[in-house]
């Protein structure tokens, strides 16, 4: 057993409330999550950008004049220098920008507050690209360039500002101006709006899945509750088929013990037939022999031969009604040989050939009522066909299945319908003993354009 099938086990027997609230609750945190970094992030950009803007549109405007000899030239005059070192360092702006530098093409330093990096050259950085582009690039708390580290050593809240320096007259990026301003305010306003916005997120997110919750709770409940009524309904169904189930099952019992009472009482009749009607037509038979020698009138002797004949006819009728009656020994035989017990006596009293395709069948699950109505249905069945059909093409097939057994008798003749065999007494009792013991009943043309009748009967099991 994995450690997932616990885990589903447990999750099944969850609510539908309960698991939209587990799954719909993390999705929703992360959901969450993703929005609130998301807008944290624009804010912070569209924040750190507009101050950026407003900064280095200030610092050009003291900065541009002063750096227009690049245009012609790779570094900046002395005058320049000293000018640059004097806004930064003896005006209120020198109070914010802690440090500059100006670049040239190729990630070149030009001129810098920290002297050591004039004239070294470094991997330009996407803000200084940028720059380079003609956009104004900003980041706030990300000094982590090369050139950048003795800033980031100051420990303070710097905005790194790049800002490309045109030229007065053709408008051309000449060089980049960058500069690090300590502003406090920003990281507050920053602060602020991160507070503000996961709140927001926060507040939306919780009220989005309570409201959601609520919904699926009040249809969770109303599932629970069909649920439970159906379950209900359920129990009673099953209570009802269980009754029907036993009914039937006795009914088809009674239907057994009736067909096998049936069955002994015709054994009786015939019996009573062979040792009683039998016996005095033939001892009519035999006083109308001695009476026909000891008469010598003619036409009383052929008188006396006709009423002989009556009751040899007779007799042989009444002698046919007790073997049919009377079944041989079928107990405790499998289904195949009884079949095949009904073929041999059918053989005998007609002489007709019968073909048979009789599989093995086991005893499992096989009553004295299947027997019987076993070689009743093979006896009728060929009865019937040799009565209508001349005894041509008889066939007789047995297959067994795993729960059931299908019977079936065909002959060759013109089929059901004119001149052909009709539901008379026979087939129609026939159909109701099978119906009887819950079997199904068929019939009509054959393969070969004859008629056929078949049965399928159960063979046990739980029905």
């Amino acid at each position: 057993m994995t450690f997932a099938q616990p885990l589903a086990r447990r999750w099944q027997q969850f609510s539908l409330a309960a698991r939209f609230g587990l799954a719909g609750g993390v999705v929703l945190a992360v959901a969450s999550l993703l929005v609130g970094l998301f807008v944290t992030s624009r804010i912070e950009d569209s924040v750190v950008r507009n101050t950026a803007t407003a900064t280095a549109l200030y610092m050009e405007s003291f900065i541009s004049p002063i750096s227009q000899q690049l245009a012609g030239s790779e570094q900046l005059s002395d005058n320049a220098r000293r000018a640059l070192e004097e806004i930064f360092t003896n005006t209120p702006l020198g109070q914010r920008v802690v440090s500059y530098k100006i670049w040239k093409p190729g990630g070149r330093v030009v001129e810098a507050s920290d002297k050591t990096l004039i004239g070294r050259s470094f991997p330009a950085s996407e803000g200084l690209r940028g720059a380079w582009a003609g956009k104004i690039s900003a980041e706030f708390e990300r000094l982590g360039d090369v050139e950048d580290r003795a800033e980031a050593a100051m420990g303070l809240p710097l905005l790194e500002i790049y800002s490309p320096i045109r030229e007065v007259w053709s408008g051309d990026i000449i060089a980049v101006a960058e500069f690090y301003e300590i502003n406090r305010q920003l990281a507050d306003d920053l602060a602020s709006a991160r507070r503000s916005a996961w709140l927001t997120v926060g507040l939306v997110g919780t009220s989005l899945g309570a409201a959601l919750y609520l919904i699926v709770l009040g249809g969770s409940r109303t599932i629970d509750a069909q649920r439970r009524d159906l379950d209900a309904r359920l129990e009673e169904l099953r209570g009802l088929s269980s009754h029907n189930r036993d009914l039937r099952l006795r009914i088809e019992e009674a239907a057994a013990r009736a067909t096998a009472t049936a069955e002994h009482a015709l054994r009786r009749i015939g019996a009573d037939l062979h040792d009683g009607p039998a016996q005095y037509l033939a001892f009519a038979a035999l006083r109308l022999d001695d009476l026909r020698d000891a008469q010598a009138d003619e036409a009383a002797r052929r008188e006396l031969e006709s009423v002989r004949d009556a009751l040899a006819m007779a007799m042989a009728e009444v002698r046919g009604i007790s073997r049919g009656l009377t079944l041989p020994d079928i107990a405790d035989k499998p289904p195949d040989e009884v079949a095949r017990m009904a073929i041999a006596a059918h053989r005998d009293r007609t002489g007709e050939t019968v073909a048979e395709q009789l599989e093995s069948v086991p005893t499992a699950g096989i009553t004295p009522a299947t027997r019987i109505c076993i070689y009743r249905f093979v006896q009728e069945g060929l009865n019937n066909a040799s009565r209508h059909a001349g005894g041509a093409g008889l066939r007789v097939s047995l297959t067994g299945h795993d729960d059931s057994i299908e019977l079936r008798v065909a002959d060759g003749g013109s089929g059901f319908g004119e001149g052909g065999p009709g539901f008379g007494l026979g087939l129609t009792g026939l159909r109701d003993r099978i119906e009887s013991l819950g079997g199904r009943f068929e019939a009509g043309p054959s393969a070969t354009g004859g008629a056929e009748i078949g049965m399928t009967l159960r063979t046990g099991g739980e029905r």
